[in-house]
């Protein structure tokens, strides 16, 4: 989850204005995509498609070398090794860098070419894909002179000869894109062989942007080194043959990558506090008034680390839970933002129970939470295995929107942990299965834990009058619940709305999916999609597999996805009309016979609904509407007249249009009205307190 996300207060400004107005978002825009033509490299070895979105053909049984068992030497099937020396100017704000990598081909082919990330070119100029898209997206965001960031390979040897390389554009970006580098090899890799590469390189960090780079001796350095693209085969993902899945970085997007080990010394000044990925080897050494500090990790894709000299004394935890190790946590703070690093941590250890519980083991010993200064928010709110950012506030006051975005934020990048970091998915191609699951599964925990939100400042805490609302329901206000511009499904970069709808229509559509096949199917599901398809980066297709198959309910599992992963249909139900009137002849029911009728209008797509007619002696009759008919009318003879009617009076339906035209009622009532007004106050108070405090 990276910073230019919405914050709750964002969120808070949104619900205030669709409580104003009286109706939810609706976003009606539709997209076309045409396929471009698979980019064929020279050596034979295609790229992945630069549209590649939600695949739809599950992976084969043997993908990524099947199911890890438990059994085995490592966690994962290790494709990468990463032996790393690197050096911090902190004056410069430089990483002078040397690393030995080592790639397996796991592949029948042999290859000639291998392919890498340099993400933090994005940063080098306005002619970057990072910020072409950017421009084109309406943001006028830019890097002031003198603070942009680039990464430069100063030499490339592969067993001791040069190695050729240039910058290719694998999904037609701008020729000033540099963020994708080929390697020409002196000796081609065959079948299962694995070869090593030299390399020394020069990383400019940036003003912070995007979750990395510098303020003042604050240094977050994520996206640092060259890392080797992903060379996927047939069965994997949908891949038909071997492709180099190799994206240029894209303004709306995050990384993949292979699994590996990492074995980096850090070199900093001394006086200034360190963390990182991994597990620290001893104590620093020190040489020349700096020390080196020596971190290792096994089974994770991407490495990141911190340093600052006015970090203040850290503050440290563990937790443990059957099946997982004990896990040291650290949380690294400035003295500015002390406060809420007791948050952050209890946050923190609390998210660890819960998806060790409903998920599965935490397999790795550590977790470092980084809070970053003031002014380097653009650092906060961002994941990397065993390595997270959070965002800090210089006061944390209960139930207000500071101490919700917190503890929020802190239990979305420890799920990460998770759907990002051990499940790995591919988020530049299907953000659903990281980001969307992930906040699913954040206001699942909030739900199962009597969480709830709030959004207001702390002078509405301080009155005792700070409304709490459920976090399915802020998600619900947050998401254009009639119809999506495109697929959830649809990748990252080229989304008309930009990859915040991801988050919330995601957590709505599977918080209606697990309405409709029970909460402890979903939870069985999930476990299993967590033990089946850990270290080996799933596609939609396989979680949507996996949740048809465990809880025996493909049919309404697979329309879920035709509906909202694969398509963009509408949910729209209504009452159309509710009437009980007297019979005119009593042979029906007999004197004083009411005859009461509701009839339901479908708009959208069709989903199972369920009506409730209740009549003035108490009774009531439930009635299902499950078939693909746009109107239905109901009909009751009784001896009493009916009082009212209610659509999906259990609230299954979030995407559902609108929830005001779901209910009938014969008499005047006006609790309703009174509690909209309510909400409409507390809106009111919330928008007013924020406007205050800008």
């Amino acid at each position: 989850m990276q910073a230019r996300t919405r914050t709750m207060a964002q969120r808070a400004l949104l619900l205030a204005a669709a409580a104003v107005a009286g109706a939810e978002l609706m976003a009606q825009a539709d997209i076309t995509i045409t396929p471009i033509p698979e980019p064929v490299t020279d050596v034979g070895i295609g790229f992945a498609m630069p549209s590649a979105s939600a695949v739809s053909v599950p992976s084969s049984p043997d993908a990524w070398g099947g199911p890890r068992s438990g059994s085995e030497a490592t966690l994962s099937d290790r494709v990468v090794d990463y032996r790393i020396e690197a050096t911090l100017d902190p004056v410069a704000h430089t990483v002078d860098g040397k690393q030995k990598l080592t790639w397996r081909n796991r592949s029948k082919e042999t290859v000639r070419s291998v392919y890498l990330h340099l993400y933090m070119n994005a940063f080098k100029s306005a002619g970057s894909t990072f910020f072409t898209e950017q421009r084109e997206s309406g943001y006028n965001a830019t890097i002031a002179p003198g603070e942009w960031g680039h990464i430069t390979l100063r030499s490339v040897t592969q067993g001791g000869a040069r190695v050729d390389w240039s910058f290719v554009h694998p999904d037609n970006g701008p020729a000033t894109d540099e963020t994708v580098v080929r390697f020409d090899l002196p000796a081609p890799v065959a079948p299962g062989a694995s070869t090593s590469f030299d390399i020394t390189f020069l990383t400019q960090l940036p003003r912070v942007v995007a979750s990395t780079g510098h303020v003042g001796s604050f240094h977050l350095v994520g996206q640092w080194f060259p890392k080797i693209g992903v060379l996927e085969l047939p069965g994997e993902r949908g891949a038909a043959r071997a492709r180099w899945n190799v994206h240029e970085y894209h303004h709306e997007t995050e990384f993949y990558a292979d699994f590996g080990r990492f074995d980096v010394k850090l070199t900093a000044p001394k006086g200034y506090t360190v963390g990182a990925t991994g597990e620290l080897q001893g104590p620093p050494v020190e040489q020349g008034g700096m020390l080196t500090h020596h971190y290792v990790q096994g089974d994770v894709h991407d490495f990141a680390w911190t340093a600052d000299n006015r970090t203040a004394p850290p503050l440290r935890g563990t937790w443990s839970a059957p099946g997982s190790p004990q896990v040291a946590l650290s949380v690294l703070f400035p003295p500015d933002r002390a406060a809420s690093a007791a948050p952050a941590l209890k946050a923190a250890t609390e998210a660890l129970t819960y998806f060790s519980t409903t998920l599965g083991p935490y397999p790795y010993k550590t977790l470092t939470i980084v809070i970053p200064p003031l002014n380097a928010d653009n650092a906060g709110a961002m994941e990397y295995p065993t390595f997270i950012t959070v965002n800090g506030y210089d006061k944390v006051v209960p139930r207000t929107a500071a101490a919700f975005d917190l503890d929020l934020v802190t239990i979305h990048e420890v799920g990460h942990s998770y759907f990002h970091g051990i499940l790995a998915s591919n988020e530049t191609e299907e953000p659903m299965l990281d980001e969307g699951l992930n906040e699913f599964w954040n206001h699942r925990m909030l739900r199962d834990t009597g969480k709830d939100a709030y959004l207001g400042p702390p002078l509405l805490a301080a009155l005792g009058i700070a409304p709490g609302f459920k976090g399915f329901d802020v998600e619900r206000y947050d998401t254009a619940p009639a119809e999506a511009a495109e697929p959830l499904g649809q990748n990252a970069h080229m989304r008309k709305q930009g990859i915040g709808p991801v988050y919330v229509r995601s957590a709505t559509v599977l918080r209606d999916l697990e309405a409709r096949i029970g909460k402890e199917a979903t939870g069985r599901a999930f476990k299993e999609y967590y033990r089946r398809w850990k270290f080996r980066h799933p596609s939609i297709a396989d979680l949507r597999e996996t949740l048809a198959e465990v809880s025996g309910q493909r049919a309404a599992v697979h329309a879920a996805f035709a509906q909202q992963v694969y398509g963009t249909a509408s949910v729209d139900d209504r009452i159309a009309r509710f009437a009980s009137e007297a019979e005119a002849s009593a042979k029906a029911g007999g004197a004083g016979a009411w005859r009461t009728s509701v009839t339901l209008e479908r708009r959208g797509a069709p989903v199972a609904q369920t009506v409730v007619v209740k009549f003035a002696d108490g009774s009531s009759e439930t009635v299902a509407w499950d078939d693909q008919q746009r109107a239905r009318t109901f009909s009751w003879v009784k001896p009493v007249k009916a009082v009212s009617a209610e659509l999906d009076p259990s609230r299954l339906h979030y995407l559902d249009a609108s929830k005001l035209d779901d209910s009938r009622t014969l008499e005047a009532d006006g609790s309703a009205a009174r509690r909209w007004a309510g909400d409409l106050a507390a809106m009111f108070s919330i928008l007013f307190s924020l406007i205050a405090t800008v």
